[in-house]
Order: C-alpha cells, then sequence, then structure tokens
C-alpha cells in the first residue's frame, strides 16, 4: 500500500489544477484518473477549442456564475480568472481573445490546453495514473484509504474532482457524490443546466438558422448572446443561459433585433413602403427567417394597415416561444446542484465534517454558464482545493 500526502480522484480541469497546486506546496500528490486519457470532457468543450476561461472583471465572472457564484469569492481571492491566464502564458501557452470576453488557445485544440496541463504536473513531480477506477474510499484515524481493483493507497488528504453527471460518456457517472453521501455529507437535488431547450415551435421552418446576439426573455431573466434553432427547439449560448431559469410549461420571447427599437423599426416600415415586407426583414435577418415572419403578408407595406404592422413589429421584438422541457441531464453541458456548500469550508474546500476531505468542480453545487466560466471554477477551484492552507 502506497502513502501520498494528497491523492486527487477525476482528472478533469479541476483535478488536474489540484495535483499542480497540491504538487508546487511540495505534496507528494497522486491523480488517479478511470478513462485512459485526463482531460476527457474538457477536449470536447468550446466545439474541441476549449474555452478555457473568460477575460472579464470579477462582476463578469460572478454574473456568469447563476449558481452559487457567490460562494466562490474566498476561492477567486487566492486564484481568479486572470490567474488562469497568466498560468497559461507563462508555460507555454498562447491564448487569443474572442467576443464576450472568452478566451481560447492559439492553436484552436483544447489538446494544448491538456497538454499544457498534463507537462506541469509531471514537472511538478506528481504523478498520474490513468485507466484506474476507483471501488473504495473510507477513512480510518487519519487516513484516507482509497482502493482500485487492483491497487490500494493511502493518504492524508483527499481531493474529489469527480465532474457532475451531465455527458456520462465522459466518464462522469456521479460517483463523487456517491462518497460524499459516504462520509454523510449532503448532496443537493440533480438537475441539467447549459441545457438545450425543448420548445413548441415551427422546427422545420426554422432549422439550422443560426442568430447573433439577440435576447431571450423570461421574466425578470434577460439574456443577450447567439442563439441556434434546431429540429427539437432552442440551442446556442442564449438558450443554455436560459435554460437555469425554466423547466418547462413558461413562454419565452424573443427579441430578434435587440439594436433597434419598436420606434425605430416603425419608421423603417414607414421609409419603405413600396418594398414588400420579406425584403425590408431580409435586410435585418437571415432570409429564411425573414420568410418566416413575413409568411402571412405578402403584399407591399403600404397595403398592410398599420395595425398589422404594429402586431408583425411585435412579434419581431417579443416572438412568444413556448417552451416544453429542457434536455435530459446527460445530454446538457451542466450539472446543476452536488455536494452541499454550507458543508463546505469556502477558503479551503475542505468538508466542514470530514477534516482532509476536499472538494472542487463540477461535483460542487456550484454551476455556470457556458462562455469559459464552468471552466473557470474547476480551475479555480482545483487550486484552491489543492493548496497548503497554512
Amino acid at each position: 500500500m502506497t502513502y501520498f500526502d494528497t491523492i486527487i480522484i477525476g482528472g478533469g480541469p479541476a483535478g488536474m489544477m489540484a495535483a499542480i497546486s497540491s504538487s508546487f506546496y511540495g505534496q507528494k500528490t497522486l491523480l488517479i484518473e478511470k478513462n485512459r486519457r485526463l482531460g476527457k470532457k474538457l477536449a470536447g468543450t468550446g466545439g474541441g477549442r476549449c474555452n478555457v476561461t473568460n477575460s472579464g472583471t470579477l462582476e463578469d465572472v460572478m454574473a456568469g456564475i447563476p449558481g452559487n457564484g457567490r460562494f466562490l469569492y474566498s476561492v477567486f481571492s487566492q486564484f481568479d480568472n486572470h490567474d488562469i491566464i497568466a498560468f497559461f502564458k507563462d508555460n507555454g501557452v498562447a491564448l487569443k481573445e474572442e467576443d464576450h470576453g472568452r478566451v481560447f488557445p492559439k492553436t484552436d485544440k483544447s489538446k494544448t490546453i491538456i497538454q499544457a496541463l498534463e507537462k506541469k504536473i509531471a514537472e511538478l513531480g506528481g504523478q498520474v495514473l490513468t485507466q484506474t477506477e476507483v471501488v473504495s474510499v473510507k477513512k480510518r484515524d487519519e487516513l484516507f484509504y482509497v482502493k482500485s481493483q487492483t491497487e490500494s493507497f493511502t493518504a492524508a488528504k483527499l481531493i474529489v474532482t469527480t465532474g457532475g453527471k451531465s455527458y456520462p460518456s465522459t466518464g462522469s457517472t456521479g460517483f463523487g457524490y456517491e462518497i460524499a453521501r459516504h462520509f454523510k455529507l449532503h448532496v443537493t437535488d440533480l438537475e441539467a443546466a447549459e441545457s438545450p431547450l425543448l420548445t413548441d415551435f415551427p422546427h422545420k421552418a426554422l432549422q439550422g438558422i443560426s442568430l447573433t446576439d439577440v435576447t431571450l426573455s423570461c421574466g425578470k431573466h434577460h439574456i443577450t448572446h447567439d442563439l441556434l434553432f434546431t429540429h427539437f427547439g432552442l440551442s446556442g449560448p442564449a438558450a443554455l443561459r436560459m435554460s437555469s431559469f425554466v423547466s418547462g410549461g413558461e413562454v419565452i420571447e424573443l427579441d430578434l433585433l435587440p439594436d433597434m427599437s419598436h420606434d425605430e423599426l416603425l419608421v423603417l416600415f414607414e421609409e419603405s413602403r413600396d418594398k414588400a415586407i420579406k425584403n425590408v426583414l431580409k435586410s435585418l435577418m437571415p432570409e429564411r427567417l425573414a420568410d418566416f415572419i413575413a409568411q402571412p403578408f405578402p403584399q407591399k407595406i403600404k397595403q398592410v394597415p398599420k395595425h398589422q404592422i404594429t402586431e408583425l413589429i411585435e412579434r419581431v421584438k417579443a416572438m412568444p416561444i413556448p417552451v416544453t422541457g429542457k434536455m435530459s441531464l446527460a445530454k446538457s453541458f451542466v450539472t446543476k446542484g452536488g455536494v452541499d456548500l454550507k458543508e463546505i469550508n469556502p477558503k479551503t474546500l475542505e468538508s466542514k465534517k470530514v477534516s482532509g476531505l476536499h472538494f472542487a468542480g463540477e461535483v460542487l453545487d456550484i454551476n455556470a454558464h457556458t462562455g469559459g466560466f464552468n471552466i473557470t471554477s474547476a480551475l479555480c477551484t482545483g487550486w484552491v482545493a489543492g493548496a497548503v492552507h497554512y
């Protein structure tokens, strides 16, 4: 049985960064991952390009983490999104910034990020075991006993970074929640977040149309970002973000032209009286969408009663879309819910009940929007969980 100062279960971004931090602080560290390679889920993020963080201010980052982001104030005071950027630059990774503050490797390849993390673990002397599935975790006296099918290890400190339950094909089976429950920690209810929306809407006519910076609204929630019409409903960042606030049964409103007011559109139509409605709309949006909206009005603008023009503009500014549900947890990007934060020390991410037991990443009850915020939360909580706190 081999002894380590720190054992980390789960080789995603939180686990890799925890291994780096622990090794940096001189701890004999072991990272255990059941997949053949580290970072399997990370490899698919950002369309395979890896949206590694967001360059925004602390307020921007907090706004991007609607699910218990405030818990992370103490974490971000130790290691934040700007530290992530500095870390990768210091380790030879050229980064670039795109719209909405999204930061990617210049190579546009997630393996660039994964390889930098792997290289740093090796450089600092951390050990990595892949293709190793943990089957049991126990604590006796002051030591954790971690068993795989073939080996046993002990450690004074255990960090659980096993992810949530979304995308089980990447290895996110919810094992971390079982560890938490084994140690009598509370796990909050799990549900899909950052999930595509299922809608009662004419999907076939609009399938495949993508829109830039439109606004989805539901009650007090207003989200301006890109949107994609699909065969089942809505996807893209605007829909994924809205999924945190709807569950099915709501009617959301889509403003197709948030940069133009109702009055500005009215003036445009009045100035284009001799044109067909669809031709005016085509100058403002994709042709298929313009055809869909203008379908009831084949005539020229001057032949349409003013109250109908007003109704048309209202549809452009607040198109009602009934939501019937969300994609399943298995097909969603993020798990909402997890290890209850009331039982976790926000400065060290250690369990308040079990000394030496830490949690980081998506296994915690924290969920964020796409756009680099989930990976930011994972990397930062990983660093803090792995650190030695004096």
